[in-house]
C-alpha cells in the first residue's frame, strides 16, 4: 500500500480537544504522527518495534510515577 492511500487512524480513546496520535501502516513500516499537526514531522517504526511498544504499553512499562 502506497503512502498516499493508506488512512490515519485515530484511537476511539481519544477525547475531542485533538491531543492525540493517529497510526498508519504502510510498506511494512508503522507511522505516528500528531493529529494537531499533520504536516509535521512522522515517527517511523518496524511491524517488530511496533509490536514491542504496545507489549511495554498493555504491561504497564510507561506509568508514571
Amino acid at each position: 500500500m502506497s503512502a498516499l492511500n493508506a488512512e490515519w487512524r485515530t484511537s476511539t480513546r481519544s477525547g475531542t480537544e485533538g491531543n492525540c496520535v493517529e497510526v498508519r501502516a504502510i510498506d511494512g513500516i508503522v507511522e505516528v504522527r500528531d493529529s494537531k499537526n499533520p504536516d509535521g514531522s512522522i515517527l517511523r517504526f518496524t511491524h517488530a518495534e511496533w509490536t514491542a511498544f504496545l507489549g511495554g504499553a498493555e504491561d504497564g512499562e510507561f506509568q508514571l510515577p
